[in-house]
């Protein structure tokens, strides 16, 4: 309580943000609202009527464990909780983020989300394109030993896969974790409910235009290994032509989102760069969800921070300038659906966006120096 959470702590706001990952504002909202909806954080008295762990103590073990991948014993020195008691802590906390907090800070892109992802993407001489999307391993390091043939690669240690979708400002707005280590992205994008939305007539209706040609079907940017769908667009291996060159260099440094978010993610909760310590499969799912929720509220609140639209928008009339060049609305009739695996698949649908998405790279930034 002295160090961080008096009227005069011994600690600043800036390291307090380095050791909780996180602004104290945003920390205490988190404790307020487990302690008001889950019963385990609630104040108690014991037997002779003294107070128990408060809130904070366990709030901040949790928290501890998540930011530094330590072991829970090491919580004991510092937040006086025993080994049990910062798992048990960690546990609770971990559920109760999921729980109060999933429904919002992993949704599905609304319709004004859309809009400012197609906007972004728009300007990055990428229209249609909606973020990017990879896998990530985490190493599973007591995976019971009757797993292990499951989860292990060749002669490598057993991984669990987590397959994210992320955008410029490196919220992540799908994740699939689950699948065996021994899977590769292919694998894992066949048990991915990633396109499910479109399957089934959920998603928002898209309609934008490339080089003139208008396409009905938002895009990820992706790395080689991915199919050559509808919904992928890949970048060209050894690129002779300047304009080939142009589109590489272009697709190859907005995939990079993806590959940031993962960078930041274990650098927020070493618990998720180090191996997995616990052996239940479900209880690490928890921990998982709980990190990338935790990153996307972190996100939300030091957004103004470093996002696109602040710099899209100094000397400019924000008034006259549309959001998106194109349209976004929600489907209001779910009949016609039925090809939608078809539509996604399209190869020639796929190869016609890059050659429109070359040409259109070449006309925005083909003048630019040092773009050939």
């Amino acid at each position: 309580m002295a160090d961080y959470f008096c009227d005069n702590p011994r600690y600043t706001e800036t390291l307090f943000r380095r050791r909780f990952r996180m602004n104290k504002s945003l920390f205490l909202r988190i404790v307020n609202r487990l302690t008001e909806e889950v019963m385990y954080f609630k104040p108690k008295k014991d037997a002779t009527f003294r107070d128990g762990l408060s809130p904070l103590q366990k709030c901040t073990a949790a928290i501890r464990l998540l930011a530094y991948g330590c072991s829970a014993d090491s919580i004991d020195e510092y937040v006086r909780l025993g080994e049990t008691t910062a798992r048990e802590c960690l546990l609770h906390f971990v559920v109760g983020i999921v729980d109060l907090f999933g429904t919002e800070y992993l949704r599905r892109p609304t319709l004004e989300d859309l809009q400012r992802l197609l906007f972004i993407g728009e300007h990055r001489g990428f229209p249609g394109m909606v973020g990017s999307i990879d896998c990530m391993h985490w190493r599973w390091k007591n995976c019971p030993t009757a797993l292990k043939g499951m989860y292990s690669r060749g002669t490598g240690k057993p991984t669990i896969v987590l397959e994210a979708v992320a955008s410029q400002d490196l919220w992540i707005w799908h994740a699939f974790f689950g699948a065996p280590g021994t899977c590769n992205d292919l694998n894992v994008l066949d048990q991915s409910p990633v396109f499910n939305d479109i399957i089934h007539g959920r998603a928002p209706e898209v309609s934008y235009y490339v080089n003139g040609r208008e396409y009905n079907l938002a895009y990820y940017l992706t790395d080689g290994i991915y199919p050559e769908w509808a919904t992928f667009v890949k970048s060209i291996p050894g690129p002779q032509h300047p304009k080939h060159r142009l589109f590489a260099k272009r697709q190859e440094g907005a995939r990079k989102d993806v590959e940031r978010a993962f960078g930041v993610l274990q650098a927020r909760f070493a618990m998720i760069k180090n191996p997995a310590l616990l052996w239940k499969k479900g209880k690490l799912a928890y921990i998982m969800r709980a990190c990338l929720i935790l990153h996307n509220m972190i996100v939300e609140n030091e957004r103004h921070s470093y996002t696109l639209e602040e710099e899209l928008d100094q000397g400019e009339e924000t008034e006259t300038i549309p959001v998106f060049k194109g349209s976004v609305n929600m489907p209001t009739n779910l009949d016609g659906f039925g090809d939608s695996h078809t539509r996604i698949r399209d190869r020639q649908a796929h190869h016609q966006l890059k050659e429109d998405l070359i040409e259109h790279l070449w006309a925005k930034f083909g003048h630019l120096p040092n773009d050939d």
